[in-house]
């Protein structure tokens, strides 16, 4: 994922930052508990498309930008 289209992207629903996650190809909102799938590189930013985020994924996400802060 090119680093300055993840700059510039963010949830369409709550407008926050996205985390990119490599190894299942989505765009992770933390905020909003959601993932966007990648497919074939592009990013499907619709709320249609995401997934809920489980528990688990929420707090490792969280966990994992705490510790970059």
């Amino acid at each position: 994922m090119d680093k300055k289209l993840l700059n510039l992207l963010v949830c369409p629903i709550t407008k926050s930052p996205l985390q990119y996650d490599k190894e299942k190809q989505e765009l992770v909102a933390v905020v909003s508990h959601l993932a966007y799938p990648i497919r074939e590189g592009i990013p499907i930013m619709l709320a249609d498309e995401a997934r809920p985020l489980s528990e688990e994924e929420q707090a490792s996400w969280k966990a994992k930008l705490s510790n970059t802060e």
